[in-house]
């Protein structure tokens, strides 16, 4: 039993070493307080109980029942809808609560309202009975309700509304939605006044998958489309599963209806949810019953009857259940005071899920099959793309799947709660368990129905198993369902694992042991084609964070260092000398380049670059994504007679001032990647100049002097804080540079032959301007600028951020303005699907007490990152040793 015992592909992965193997520390309880303590006078009822189904129900700390039982012993609170005191209290309290949810959500009482319903389900009914829909006629094709197959039941249900609505709902896969995001906006009618609404999770229920956020702007903005129908679209966005262990920001992703279950946060009170309306879209919402709370005024016996104004008035139908809405006060009380939000819950819970599926996929029979099989549509490889879910079927060691009821009774033998079926998501139980629609009529015929524990029909599987992580969560719970995996398909009965809740050598979660940090930096583990399951995995983007720059150095100090970093910064087999070779500023965001031999440097990077953004009448910054001919419009700087001359083809010329008039430049707010930043309008000529261009009405706006927008990306961790470097209309960083013998590989790769063998050749001027740097160089090797960690140009020094991930802009020829998906399609294939291409660069430090320029021919020297690193060590001491 010995040798069984120690049969590769048996043993439980030690955490310890699956920490080890990563590149950053993994994020693992809350701070110095112990997760066991936690446990212990927070969860006492869970003591020999492995709670693995917390995206159906999470647990509610022993603290948060305390505190609300202690209100209500405390306090009076009558009907809100009454004007005595008591009542005045409860109304208050509510409004509180209300604040607080929004706040939650990163969002004010001015962007969205709180419509507190039944649940999120009532939240969903509510949106499909209120959507103003559109039926079909003659005349009209009707609204379009479209949603992702991977949707929970209750989102699916919309459709029979929709149908008595005389409308049309299509079932659209994940699949499909990432063909329409490569394929980008579709043209339509801006006439069309049909109004469409595109629902789909944040996070699947079924296996965790993750959706990006970015799709709601995508979809509401057009440049992206479910189907292909004129109208206007808006996002539902399912955000029940997602919330319970992941922060939303609103601010950023602004969906027009959200619903939420609040005891999947909390885990109480139940029966309680809300759905988040955007307060731009609210007056569009139709209602026919109207209850208690919700009249201005009515007549009884006649039809006349006034709403309330407020949209959370007009919907709340009769007395809300106010006490359950003041228990969500202690919920997020306690939630904040247990844990410190839900960034480190969202870290917490995914080590965990991370460490269960590469433990769990990476366990094998002796004769080499996996003992599970996995539905997923992500490597687990970031909280980005992957929930804390883990969605899997048992296997014996010849393929065939275990029921899920077998596996769910063999589970409570060893006292742990999963989940098992389709979990009210049959689009997603379908599409990885390759369950065919002809399929579940059969097994309906077959009398099985959904929630039952047929789970094999003909040896194929009706469903699955899910396990799944709260906030409370442990790396003991964690194991004690690994082990009974093992021991239950790896072991004989009298060779069973130890009941104990850590292999030897693992840290406890207690104590001292545990010195993980609360949040750390998130890593990507190499992982080997383990586990099975159909989907997308979609690429992930890195977070950014905040940046800080050197002080001030004087001149003797900038030489030696410059000195010191020529002679570190030698890399290993290069050739010849690096210099600039063009340089170009954008000074309209997204429009053509204006190329300059000598330019002078400011605060955001070189002078103007990226000043002006144009806008559509909303104020909403356009990009080559939406509007491809912005390319065609040519800015030209004179700092002699300090404008800028804007031209285009079949226009005439025309001058903006580089600078505002004080006095009466009128500041307006715009976003860019989710900053506000202040701009000022540049006036009605140059708009109407535009809008004769474009066919639609635009302005053209500046980013206001007065307004310092501060950079994210952390610089050298050898500054002091206090410090952040600025940033003009840019996406990231300052500058970008691209290296020519990266651009060369890329044409050579680009390069085909037609049937008669004549080749088609991408210029190396064509190809610079699609990536729309600012600085390029010619260096040695293709792609060794991503192994830099600083460079110098000149007297300047630069610190290199990271690559730039590249968009479907590349695409777009900037003499034409025409599209062309060869560029993006082969650099994503020849870049493993990371479509980076050039490197970001921020200014380390930056005397402008004298003029500072760039210019072409300049040396260029780089500094390796391995380099830069050992150089940072002595400085980052020096500066500890200073400061102490």
């Amino acid at each position: 039993m010995a040798s069984e015992a120690t049969e590769p592909g048996a043993e439980l992965l030690a955490f310890t070493r699956f920490r080890d193997s990563s590149a950053a520390r993994l994020a693992y309880g809350y701070g110095p307080r112990s997760l066991l303590d936690m446990r212990e006078s927070e969860f006492g009822r869970l003591a020999g109980t492995v709670y693995l189904d917390h995206a159906g129900a999470t647990l509610f700390p022993q603290s948060q029942l305390t505190s609300f039982t202690n209100d209500l012993m405390k306090n009076i609170y009558g009907n809100p809808h009454s004007q005595n005191t008591i009542s005045k209290l409860t109304h208050d309290t509510v409004e509180h609560v209300r604040y607080r949810v929004l706040a939650h959500f990163h969002t004010t009482p001015e962007e969205y309202s709180v419509i507190f319903t039944a649940g999120s389900t009532a939240a969903l009914k509510l949106v499909a009975e209120a959507f103003p829909w559109v039926s079909q006629s003659p005349d009209s094709s009707g609204s379009q309700f479209c949603y992702l197959t991977d949707s929970h039941t209750s989102v699916v249900g919309i459709r029979n509304v929709v149908m008595a609505m005389n409308a049309t709902s299509t079932a659209v896969s994940p699949e499909d939605m990432w063909s329409a995001k490569e394929q980008g906006a579709v043209a339509c009618d801006p006439n069309c006044q049909l109004l469409h609404l595109f629902c789909y999770p944040a996070q699947s229920n079924y296996s965790g998958t993750r959706y990006p956020l970015s799709w709601i702007g995508e979809v509401k903005s057009g440049r992206m489309s479910p189907v292909s129908v004129p109208g206007k679209w808006f996002v539902l966005l399912d955000a029940a599963s997602y919330v319970t262990t992941s922060p939303l920001d609103l601010s950023a992703h602004q969906a027009d209806f959200v619903p939420i279950s609040f005891y999947k946060i909390f885990g109480f009170p139940t029966g309680l949810g809300a759905l988040l309306v955007n307060n731009r879209v609210a007056p569009l919402l139709r209602k026919n019953y109207f209850g208690g709370g919700t009249a201005a005024a009515y007549l009884a016996g006649e039809d006349f009857y006034i709403p309330r104004q407020s949209v959370t008035e007009r919907f709340e139908d009769g007395t809300i259940s106010f006490l359950d809405i003041i228990a969500l006060k202690h919920g997020f009380d306690a939630l904040e005071r247990l844990t410190g939000g839900m960034e480190n819950i969202r870290q917490h819970t995914f080590t965990l899920a991370q460490y269960t599926y590469t433990a769990l996929s990476s366990l094998h029979y002796p004769n080499g099959a996996p003992v599970v099989r996995i539905y997923r549509d992500s490597d687990f490889s970031s909280p980005d793309v992957q929930g804390p879910l883990i969605n899997f079927n048992v296997l014996d060691d010849n393929g065939n799947v275990i029921g899920y009821s077998q596996v769910d009774k063999m589970a409570s033998l060893y006292n742990i709660h999963l989940r098992t079926g389709c979990f009210c998501n049959t689009g997603a139980c379908q599409r990885h368990l390759g369950i065919s629609n002809e399929k579940v009529k059969k097994h309906l015929q077959a009398g099985h129905v959904c929630g039952d524990d047929v789970d094999l029909i003909d040896g194929q599987p009706t469903g699955s198993v899910r396990v799944s992580f709260g906030y409370m969560s442990t790396l003991e719970d964690a194991q004690a369902f690994l082990r009974f995996i093992i021991a239950t398909r790896l072991r004989s009965p009298s060779d069973q694992l130890p009941a104990g809740p850590r292999e030897a050598g693992v840290p406890s979660a207690e104590g001292k042991a545990q010195d993980m940090p609360a949040v750390t930096d998130r890593h990507v583990l190499p992982q080997n084609d383990i586990g099975t399951g159909s989907g997308v995995c979609p690429d992930s983007h890195p977070g950014s964070n905040a940046m800080c720059l050197h002080p001030p150095q004087s001149e003797a100090t900038r030489s030696q260092q410059l000195s010191l970093e020529k002679a570190a910064g030698a890399l290993h087999g290069d050739h010849g000398p690096r210099v600039v070779t063009n340089l170009y500023l954008y000074p309209i965001k997204s429009c053509a380049a204006f190329e300059v031999t000598k330019w002078p440097v400011g605060n955001h990077g070189l002078l103007y670059d990226r000043s002006w953004m144009v806008v559509n009448h909303n104020g909403i910054c356009l990009s080559q994504k939406q509007e491809p001919r912005l390319c065609l419009i040519q800015p030209f700087i004179d700092l002699q007679q300090r404008i800028m001359v804007i031209k285009a083809q079949g226009m005439e010329p025309i001058e903006v001032p580089l600078e505002e008039d004080s006095e009466q430049a009128q500041i307006c707010q715009s976003k860019v990647c989710a900053d506000r930043v202040n701009t000022y309008d540049c006036g009605e000529k140059v708009a109407s100049w535009l809008s004769k261009f474009f066919g639609r009405p635009c302005h053209l706006i500046k980013q206001s002097s007065s307004f310092q927008r501060n950079a994210k990306k952390k610089l050298g961790k050898d500054l002091p804080p206090g410090t952040a470097a600025t940033l003009s209309l840019v996406n990231e960083a300052q500058y970008l540079l691209i290296n020519t013998s990266s651009i060369l590989e890329l044409q050579q790769q680009l390069c085909t032959s037609d049937e008669n063998g004549k080749k088609e050749l991408f210029p190396m001027k064509d190809l610079i301007s699609r990536f729309r740097a600012n600085i390029i160089t010619n260096g040695t090797r293709a792609f060794e600028e991503e192994k830099w960690g600083e460079i110098s140009i000149g007297p300047l020094r630069f610190q290199v951020l990271g690559p730039c991930h590249r968009c479907q802009m590349i695409c777009i020829d900037q003499k034409t303005g025409q599209r062309n998906q060869n560029v993006f399609q082969k650099l994503s294939e020849s870049r493993e699907r990371k479509v980076n291409f050039g490197v970001y660069l921020m200014h380390e430090s930056l005397d402008l007490s004298s003029p500072c320029f760039l210019s072409v021919g300049s040396q260029v020297l780089p500094v390796s990152k391995e380099n830069v690193e050992l150089h940072n060590l002595p400085a980052l001491k020096k500066h500890q040793d200073v400061s102490s």
